[in-house]
């Protein structure tokens, strides 16, 4: 094992001995709890015969359950639980470590196990969100606990999905206007050089106006309902898509581009055959960016006027009453949604762009 691997199962080793001894005298502990900590003790004869990294990995999750199942027995956390947590986040910690070790030296497949590293990761920050908000009795107030936000989750999905269809309307149709006002600007603007001169500085002006200036505004021109988000979403998206599209159809170089002139290609074959190509990364790039930006202007742009529906207005009201389980609950459902929108456009781009080297790259 490397320096931080050993470090780290010495430390979660002695952390677990201690706790352990401290289990033992306070005598309430649960039986699988007690059990994780004398493996988690038996563990550090791994230097005398090393444990292979699958090991560890029943560690974590033996260690998952047990302290699930001791949170209910005490009102407040003892000691000896937070040493075991501890403990239990470095055996996971040196899972993921040895795990991709194993990977990178080829003794076990990445398209098999490539998936585990992040899946651990997200699922060790929220069994830690959950132990710690619960174990130290956080007011929900303050942090609500995973557990209680999907309960919420659960119990308010028509409320919910009612919120998402109202401002994923507003998303989807500013985002299609705005991407697509982007593109035909920058067009206009490669076409040119008055243009490019004259609209590029006005687009980076309009792109520092601050969203919660300009949101206002635009429910008093497109009124409360989901035109004015959409309004709004486009004056977010428009500015990304226009400097990444001007960015990407001057990285054609000029041997390309005077090869097309010996083909005598005009300015719209060049553009269709090698400049937009070539340009596809960095528009791409702008969707990408454009796909988490527009969800975030039409959530915000809900807080000054909407419909008794929307993500926005549901955040904005909800926390007016402490109702902060429902909060977290929508804010869960914006994280999934923008990050499933951002995976379908990199899925897109995957399938359009398989030529570049960047994407044959992450396929290699």
């Amino acid at each position: 094992m490397s320096r931080i691997q050993t470090l780290l199962a010495w430390i979660s080793g002695i952390l677990s001995a201690v706790a352990l001894g401290m289990a033992l005298a306070n005598g309430t502990a649960p039986l699988l709890f007690q059990f994780f900590l004398v493996l988690s003790t038996v563990s550090l004869l791994r230097f005398r015969r090393p444990f292979p990294f699958w090991f560890d990995g029943l560690l974590m999750l033996i260690g998952a359950i047990g302290l699930l199942l001791t949170l209910p027995v005490y009102e407040t956390a003892p000691a000896f639980f937070w040493l075991a947590l501890v403990a239990w986040w470095g055996f996971a910690w040196l899972f993921v470590e040895r795990l991709s070790q194993a990977i990178r030296e080829k003794r076990v497949s990445s398209r098999i196990f490539g998936l585990v590293i992040p899946l651990v990761f997200g699922l060790v920050l929220l069994l830690m969100w959950e132990f710690i908000t619960r174990g130290a009795n956080v007011p929900m107030v303050l942090l609500p606990a995973p557990s209680q936000i999907f309960d919420r989750l659960i119990n308010s999905l028509p409320t919910l999905a009612a919120d998402f269809q109202q401002t994923f309307k507003a998303v989807l149709a500013g985002y299609a206007m705005g991407c697509g006002a982007g593109f035909l600007v920058a067009i206009l603007v490669d076409r040119s050089p008055f243009l490019k001169r004259g609209l590029l500085p006005i687009g980076n002006f309009a792109s520092a106006l601050p969203i919660i200036g300009i949101a206002p505004i635009m429910v008093m021109w497109f009124g409360f309902d989901w035109q004015s988000k959409a309004a709004v979403v486009v004056a977010m998206t428009f500015f990304p898509m226009l400097v990444n599209t001007v960015a990407g159809l001057n990285v054609a170089s000029s041997i390309e581009r005077d090869l097309m002139r010996t083909y005598a290609a005009g300015y719209w074959q060049t553009l269709f055959k090698l400049r937009l190509p070539a340009a596809a990364p960095f528009i791409f790039n702008a969707l990408k960016i454009n796909s988490t930006l527009a969800l975030i202007g039409a959530i915000v742009a809900e807080f000054f006027g909407t419909p008794i529906v929307g993500m926005g207005f549901r955040i904005s009201t909800e926390v007016g009453k402490l109702n902060i389980d429902l909060v977290w609950a929508e804010i869960a459902v914006a994280a999934v949604a923008g990050s499933a929108f951002y995976g379908v456009v990199a899925l897109i781009e995957r399938a359009i762009t398989f030529w570049h080297p960047s994407v044959r790259g992450g396929r290699a």
